[in-house]
């Protein structure tokens, strides 16, 4: 292969934008600030039917859909909402853990089998249960665990979520994320209808009482928004609107920075916000509490002037139900007082950096503390030259197709529409995940970075395009493209 990776004005663009990242001037570095938690007496009109909650079982499935050590945070994200949920009493029967497992034991982690969530935190790895991982990380395993389908998931644990009619079910979801699309480690990528048709399925089974959706992922509003109905007793969080980045934190040159020899973001600063929450006060907390000050936390624009939009879906009926409903209960972190049951002040500024440009932060980092001439500076070179070449290559072709589909001047109209009306991302799904399939034949896989551009995709589907027509313009806006350094990704996003 050939090395460009010395000099190139690309390669030097990141430098100086990454550098930026010292001083605050780089528009991928966040501020934000953080809240604690109260103790509440007894339980309230509102929330009486927690008074009954002893009657069901509370279940839940949590998923980190990356792999990669660059994506540590999403597997750290995930531990450590294991952690709570075992403080809260759940038995590991009733959780169910999606993670491809390959950062605790990574040869980049400095502390060899401990994954971290917190620059001061414990080890949040010990004792995670190994349900599903590697290549057994999929959709469709999500999916099937989910509706309890026993029969159909494909190796792991087995274990699915066979609850009952009084039963509580939490999901917790961790990665990146594009409008209407959720990452997985491997195989076909997770769509929103797809999701949402289960969920409905779920429900018309008659299998649990009440469920909670928090979901972690750049676009995740799209998942929900005009999608998930009132009545289907579920109520959904995310990290951001329909069409904002989430973003991680507790990155590298940042404060509170991690430890020197972490190279890597340990969280996500919506996850972790919801979690040092919980950490701090989970028993008498309701959802809507929890909704206000990880909101709070995300959108004070003292530290964050570009914020991210935590939102709500579904049923918002359920916003007093105590988080202990569904976390469980660990009386020994409800030391607070009830005068502390309106506090909303924020926990310490921290810094955050977009998801989708967490890797090059990384590579950078690597790049910056590696020894000069080492082979590992070198290869921190070739990674960051790699990652920028093909996130070129993808937005160059998606420009390039949208103005051969509608023209130079009308192409990055249609392709840049947002829809504000409260409607799905799209109006035909089928079309939308066939044009990711025809791009991704001709142009490689969209990768998680190119996740972006499904709003573009969806865009040309709600203006008459068809998969014909795609097919001939990504022809020929690619009639090359670099290999995809994303090497968790070689199975392809619509695979």
């Amino acid at each position: 292969m050939m090395i460009r990776y010395a000099v190139s004005v690309t390669y030097l663009f990141v430098l100086i934008s990454i550098l930026a990242l010292a001083d605050g001037r780089d528009n991928l570095v966040k501020l934000s600030p953080q809240a604690p938690r109260f103790l509440g007496a007894s339980v309230s009109k509102a929330n009486a039917s927690d008074a009954n909650d002893s009657v069901g079982t509370k279940w839940a499935v949590l998923i980190a859909g990356s792999s990669e050590y660059y994506n540590y945070r999403h597997q750290a994200d995930i531990c450590h909402a294991y952690q709570i949920l075992k403080k809260g009493g759940l038995k590991d029967e009733n959780i169910v853990v999606f993670m491809y497992d390959d950062i605790a034991y990574n040869v980049e982690n400095p502390r060899r089998g401990v994954i971290i969530n917190h620059p001061d935190g414990k080890d949040v790895y010990k004792g995670v249960p190994k349900d599903y991982v590697g290549d057994d990380v999929t959709a469709e395993n999500f999916l099937s665990v989910i509706l309890g389908n026993k029969n159909a998931v494909k190796g792991g644990s087995g274990k699915v979520v066979n609850s009952g009619p009084n039963d509580r079910v939490f999901i917790y979801y961790a990665d990146h994320g594009g409008p209407g699309v959720l990452g997985m480690p491997v195989g076909p990528s997770l769509f929103a209808d797809d999701l949402i048709h289960v969920l409905k399925k779920k429900h018309a089974s008659g299998s649990y009482k009440s469920m909670v959706f928090y979901l972690e992922a750049c676009d995740a509003g799209s998942i929900f928004e005009g999608l998930l109905p009132e009545g289907l007793n579920i109520y959904a969080t995310t990290a951001s609107n329909a069409h904002e980045s989430s973003y991680g934190t507790y990155c590298p040159g940042e404060y509170p920075t991690p430890p020197p020899e972490y190279e890597t973001c340990l969280g996500d600063m919506y996850s972790v916000a919801w979690m040092e929450d919980s950490d701090k006060h989970i028993q008498t907390e309701t959802l809507k509490q929890q909704y206000q000050r990880v909101k709070k936390r995300a959108a004070d624009k003292k530290y964050e002037p570009d914020i991210s939009h935590v939102m709500q879906y579904g049923d918002l009926k359920l916003n007093p139900d105590k988080l202990s409903t569904y976390l469980g209960s660990n009386p020994v972190t409800d030391a607070h007082t009830s005068a502390d049951e309106n506090s909303l002040s924020p926990f310490p500024p921290s810094r955050s950096v977009n998801q989708r440009d967490a890797d090059l932060l990384h590579f950078w980092d690597k790049f910056r503390k590696a020894p000069e001439g080492s082979a590992r500076k070198l290869e921190a070179q070739k990674q960051l030259a790699e990652a920028m070449e093909y996130r070129s290559h993808v937005d160059i072709s998606m420009k390039f197709i949208g103005e051969l589909l509608f023209g130079t001047t009308k192409g990055p109209e249609v392709l840049n529409t947002v829809r504000l009306d409260g409607r799905p991302l799209v109006d035909d799904w089928d079309c939308l995940k066939s044009l990711v399939r025809t791009y991704e034949t001709h142009c490689g896989s969209l990768s998680k970075y190119g996740m972006r551009h499904m709003r573009s995709l969806a865009n040309i589907c709600n203006a008459g395009g068809n998969n014909e027509q795609m097919a001939k313009a990504a022809a020929q806006a690619c009639t090359s493209f670099p290999s995809n350094p994303w090497s968790s990704l070689r199975k392809g996003f619509s695979a």
